[in-house]
């Protein structure tokens, strides 16, 4: 075996990369030994499907099964292509149920199945319930691995039921209260316990529970889960019967995937779902060649508006000069307000009820927007060419910029009502609306001013 002296990080980084290389397991190993979990998660990531797996196959099992559980869903559908059946179903086993639905939806279903069989019943019949909601609910998320107590149960009968279910429960700082019905009657917070009267019982500490319906939307319910504050949110049925929670960590996982997709959107490609390093070319391609098609299709719509005043071009050339200017200037402008109303979206400070006070507003930012950027285009064009044109400059600002943030504000509350991504409905399309709509303006105005 080859001794790797490793001292850092970076150090582990090249060695680990040196080992690969040589097919050296023992190597391998000695490079990932003296990293904590997320430190190895970090290198896996950076490595190719075969040589991640080969890495994670030198782990101790113990840290194998921590590391695995960490990792991104799509990231351990790759890792169960290149493990052994056995080392498959037992990290399988360990996982909890709603990591293991995330796991087998990336899974080809005659996989999944296999897996899924392999459970115990007690496994199993959580798995299913969890794999019953629909995608994109917060049923599909929750855990159904929690503990409970009873209105008429003693703080110190609650206490002990805590502590039998330490190794199974998700989460035992926010205890749901349900009745013989198990509907959901209260909640409890596991400090409230240790801090009452063991003799106490449970009905006279417990407080009104906050809960979401399990078809909700996950990312409402984790951002409502978020904006409450609270360590576990109850999940409850279309009969208030309490079927799971959805803890702070998976809440704030939920949204950080949720902005991640809003972020590649508006930027004109589909998520990745997996970190860059790890996601193979063919899937960057196709995340981006869909979008880019689109656009270029919609781009010549800026090209017919061009071609139907070209006369109008010829006998103004100068006119030409400024259409970078102007498209560039609506197409920035609709950006920002659809920007700022697909946030306001997601945190709630708007609903698509609200579309008219929205367009309202929008069109004053607009107008100011366009007076302020108008006057300053009508003075420099009306110095360097003459006062016609640069009145044809200033009012088409004017009118572009209030334009494109009316469309810009509306377009994400569109797509909201219609139960679409707001961010589908955000920059390429308002780009490329707003670029077309922006040379009518800017020649129409041309062809009144200069009478064309």
């Amino acid at each position: 075996m080859i001794k790797y002296p490793v001292q850092t990080f970076e150090d582990s980084a090249e060695l680990l990369a040196k080992a690969l290389g040589q097919h050296d397991l023992a190597g391998i190993s000695q490079a990932l030994a003296p990293l904590n979990t997320s430190e190895i998660l970090e290198q896996l990531e950076r490595l190719g499907t075969t040589d991640r797996a080969v890495a994670y196959r030198t782990l101790p099992k113990d840290r194998a099964i921590e590391v695995f559980e960490r990792l991104d869903a799509a990231l351990q559908a790759d890792l169960v292509s290149g493990l052994k059946e056995a080392d498959v179903a037992e990290v399988f086993e360990q996982l909890s149920p709603d990591d293991r639905v995330a796991l087998l939806d990336e899974l080809p279903a005659t996989v999944a199945h296999r897996l899924i069989s392999g459970l115990d019943a007690k496994e199993r019949a959580l798995t299913s319930t969890v794999l019953g909601y629909p995608q994109r609910s917060v049923g599909r998320v929750m855990s159904p691995e929690f503990v409970t107590t009873h209105p008429m149960l003693s703080v110190g009968a609650t206490f002990a039921r805590v502590r039998s279910h330490l190794d199974d429960a998700e989460s035992v700082y926010t205890i749901p209260v349900t009745d013989g019905g198990r509907h959901l009657v209260g909640v409890v917070s596991l400090r409230d316990v240790l801090r009452a009267d063991e003799s106490l019982l449970v009905a006279d500490i417990m407080k009104s529970p906050l809960s979401v319906p399990a078809t909700e939307d996950a990312e409402e319910a984790a951002r409502y889960c978020a904006d409450a504050k609270i360590l576990a949110l109850p999940i409850v049925d279309a009969e208030d019967r309490l079927v799971g929670i959805l803890t702070v960590d998976d809440a704030l996982r939920i949204l950080e995937d949720a902005e991640t997709e809003d972020a590649f959107r508006s930027g004109g490609t589909e998520p990745l779902r997996r970190p860059y390093l790890a996601t193979p070319v063919g899937t960057i391609v196709k995340a981006r060649v869909v979008w880019l098609l689109v656009l270029a299709l919609g781009a010549t719509l800026t090209v017919q508006v061009i071609g139907a005043f070209e006369a109008t071009l010829e006998q103004q050339v100068v006119l030409s000069l400024f259409i970078p200017l102007l498209i560039g200037t609506g197409g920035n402008t609709g950006n920002q307000a659809a920007t700022t109303i697909t946030r306001a979206l997601a945190l709630g400070d708007v609903r698509p009820r609200d579309v008219f006070k929205v367009f309202a507003r929008e069109v004053r930012v607009g107008a100011f927007l366009g007076l302020l950027l108008g006057s300053l285009g009508f003075t420099i064009a009306s110095f360097a060419f003459t006062v016609p044109i640069g009145l044809v400059i200033g009012l088409t600002l004017l009118g572009v910029c209030t334009m494109a943030a009316s469309i810009g504000g509306l377009m994400p509350l569109l797509g909201k009502a219609v139960k679409a991504d707001p961010a589908v409905f955000s920059n390429p399309f308002i780009s490329t609306f707003v670029d077309a709509a922006g040379l009518i303006i800017y020649f129409l105005i041309a062809t009144a001013v200069l009478g064309l």
